[in-house]
Parts: structure tokens; sequence; C-alpha cells
């Protein structure tokens, strides 16, 4: 394996160990992100994870890692991780409503 993969490929592992208990900790609820959203979709109460992707790594320049969606204090939020092209990881909370990014952490690599 190249050197420069390596950190890729242990991120991508450490981000796969890391939701697979959160799946299955929503299983346990009986209910999960993925029901909460479309249902919220469906009624026509939050935008499309699409239409909100698409502007995220638009603006955000990165890629993807890790996407949940939150029903928090009343608000539809959908908290996404995303490796941006400069390396540093970033965590946004984003208005599911109107797609207006309420929040940005950065940790640097």
């Amino acid at each position: 394996m190249n050197a420069l993969h390596r950190p890729f490929v242990l991120m991508a592992l450490a981000v796969a160990a890391a939701t697979a208990g959160t799946a299955a900790q929503a299983a346990e609820r009986g209910h999960g992100d993925h029901d909460l959203a479309r249902q919220a979709l469906e009624r026509g109460q939050v935008l499309p994870l699409r239409t909100v992707l698409e502007k995220v790594e638009r603006e955000y320049q990165g890629q993807v890692l890790k996407v949940e969606f939150e029903h928090d204090d009343g608000r539809f939020i959908y908290e996404i991780r995303l490796l941006q092209q400069d390396g540093r990881m970033a965590k946004l909370k984003i208005d599911a409503v109107d797609g207006r990014v309420l929040q940005i952490k950065r940790k640097e690599h």
C-alpha cells in the first residue's frame, strides 16, 4: 500500500467502525434516521438529502463521509462529516428545512 493512501484507508475503517454502532443503536430504539428522514421528506418538511449534499460538496470542496439526520429541539438537522481537499475533517450541521449551515467544526489533520 502506498504511504499516501494509508491514512485514508485507516480513516475509512475508523468511520465504518464508528457508524456500525450508531446504526445498531438506532435499530434498537425502533426507529432510525432513515425512517425519520423519509417521513419528513414525504410530508414536505425537509429538503431532499441529494439537494443538501450537492450544495455542501460545491461550497466546501470535499467528500462526504457520513450523514446523520436528527430532530433536535423541534428542528430537523442534517449532520454531515466531510473530508475536505486540504485533508481537514469538517462537521457541518445544516438546517434540513432551508439548507442553511448552522454550525461548522473543523479538525486539523
